[in-house]
């Protein structure tokens, strides 16, 4: 019997050790947790949740919809007990959250082929199989380890997130397409600039001040910002014009429609491995995610913007894994390690019970076989292996992380429906292969 050690008993380890379990494995989970606590965490119960307790929208041929869709058929555990607990919540899938990391605890347990060890791991014998699923708050014992394992240049504790715009909802007749000095690596212009005179600058800074923070739930983060990745906000604390001087700083930019340089620019840079969307420079944020919508959305060009990710600053281990991992999740320096969930570098409970199924599924094969890539799980473990190293940031599923359709249709909502039956189907034929 194939035995995996799992470390994590958050969300993407509990959905790892069923998956393992399911296919006939031994599945070995570790758990700190009540020996040793973390800031976040409440109770030692498995695959609690810290922050929301809504799984995100269930309305059907949304991407996050599509990730639930294809887990379901899956097998996932988490997903069946998410369905049990639910709560109402109009289309997003809420769950009680006691009852949901109960009911998660108990079939763990229940479960004969998995064996819980309430321990923290502190070094990896290369000789096991592992799957390490340890998440944001990784111990600094553990996360030592991995740094010796992977290189502690690859692994990253703080996470400062800029948002993400839907390609199709920038006003390009306002956003106008220049590097500064005009120099770009291949001679292009690499960025979208969004110009502001002085009014709208003051305008813009004053809702900045104005706008509601999120509130920390990790006590010994609050207000232990890096210098190099200051909330646009606390930037704005510091001086009427310190924003201007900084991220939106208009220098070696010439606007076309005037001629003049601008007062104060956004800019806007392509995800290189996420088609059709752009990445706000340097504007990562601690705002809630409705004030970030209204406040961002006063920036010209950006007026109906649609936004895939929203700006974060918090703690968050996480490996740099496009430099690591292959699409099956497995490190290709170490191919009997695995890792999965947020330390992977994915964003939301969804994605992390993903990876952890993915993870799971690819431990008890020879060789581990990656998901396909018009899935949305397949194109969430692609990007994870295969963004730009260089700039690596951490993803929620959203359509431009999947393959574009080769004749789309031009209405929004039959293309993301015919992304999602493509989906589906190419998840039926792997699955059928496997067979």
């Amino acid at each position: 019997m194939r035995e995996i050690h799992i470390i994590g008993g958050g969300l993407a380890g509990c959905e790892a050790a069923w998956q393992i379990a399911r296919a006939g494995g031994r599945a070995i989970l570790y758990e700190m947790r009540p020996q040793r606590r973390t800031p976040a965490h409440k109770t030692a119960a498995l695959a609690e949740l810290v922050c929301s307790n809504s799984l995100k929208t269930e309305q059907e041929n949304s991407a996050p919809w599509l990730l639930k869709e294809e887990l379901r058929r899956l097998g996932s555990l988490l997903m069946s007990i998410a369905a049990r607990t639910r709560v109402p919540a109009g289309h997003a899938l809420t769950v009680d959250r006691e009852l949901f990391a109960a009911e998660i605890t108990r079939a763990i347990e229940s479960e004969r082929r998995i064996e819980i060890r309430r321990e923290e791991v502190t070094s990896l014998d290369l000789e096991r199989a592992w799957i390490i699923a340890s998440g944001p708050l990784t111990s600094d014992a553990l996360a030592a380890e991995i740094a010796r394992v992977t290189g502690s240049e690859r692994l990253f504790f703080y996470d400062s997130i800029s948002p993400i715009v839907d390609a199709e909802t920038i006003d390009t007749s306002i956003a106008f397409r220049a590097s500064r000095y005009g120099k770009s690596l291949d001679g292009s212009d690499d960025y979208l600039n969004c110009p502001l005179d002085k009014p709208q600058y003051d305008a813009f800074v004053d809702a900045l001040l104005a706008a509601q923070s999120v509130p920390a739930h990790i006590e010994q983060d609050q207000c232990q910002y890096f210098e190099a990745c200051l909330p646009i906000e606390e930037l704005a604390r510091r001086g009427r014009d310190t924003l201007r001087f900084g991220p939106m700083k208009p220098m070696g930019l010439i606007d076309p429609h005037t001629g003049r340089r601008p007062y104060a620019v956004v800019q806007l840079r392509a995800e290189n491995a996420r088609a059709g969307s752009y990445n706000l420079v340097g504007f990562q944020n601690h705002m809630r995610f409705g004030e970030q919508a209204r406040v961002l959305r006063m920036i010209p060009g950006l007026e109906r913007a649609e936004f895939l990710r929203y700006g974060q600053v918090h703690r968050n281990t996480y490996i740099n894994a496009p430099a690591l991992l292959t699409p099956a999740l497995q490190l290709r320096t170490a191919p009997n390690i695995f890792f999965a969930g947020q330390i992977s570098g994915v964003e939301g409970y969804v994605e992390s019970i993903a990876t952890g199924l993915a993870a799971g599924r690819a431990a008890m094969e020879d060789p581990p076989r990656a998901f396909p890539r018009e899935t949305a799980i397949g194109s969430l473990c692609a990007y994870v292996s295969s963004a730009d190293a260089r700039d690596y940031q951490p993803a929620n599923i959203t359509f431009d992380l999947l393959p574009k359709l080769e004749n789309p249709p031009r209405d929004k909502k039959q293309r993301h429906a015919e992304v999602c039956r493509r989906a589906v189907a190419a998840l039926d034929a792997f699955l059928c292969a496997h067979v």
